[in-house]
């Protein structure tokens, strides 16, 4: 049985900028800020209040989030 050898780590997925993001989904940077603002997965903001904030992503999420649709018929 395979089991994680504890002091192995895992190196996270790196985040990656909004213009690296929206090549990354062939999209214009606003048209994907205006996505991370409504919340879509794999965005996330940094900074506290005000109007303006720096947006930060995870590609894998963002392809998960725009991923095909299972239809499900009645």
């Amino acid at each position: 049985m395979n089991t994680p050898d504890r002091n192995s780590t895992v190196t996270p997925e790196p985040f990656v900028s909004a213009d690296e993001a929206a090549r990354f989904l062939s999209i214009e940077r606003r048209f994907l800020l205006t996505l991370a603002r409504r919340g879509i997965a794999g965005a996330y903001a940094l900074g506290t209040g005000g109007l303006r904030k720096k947006w930060v992503f995870r590609l894998s999420e963002l392809a998960a989030a725009i991923g095909p649709k299972r239809y499900d018929p009645l």
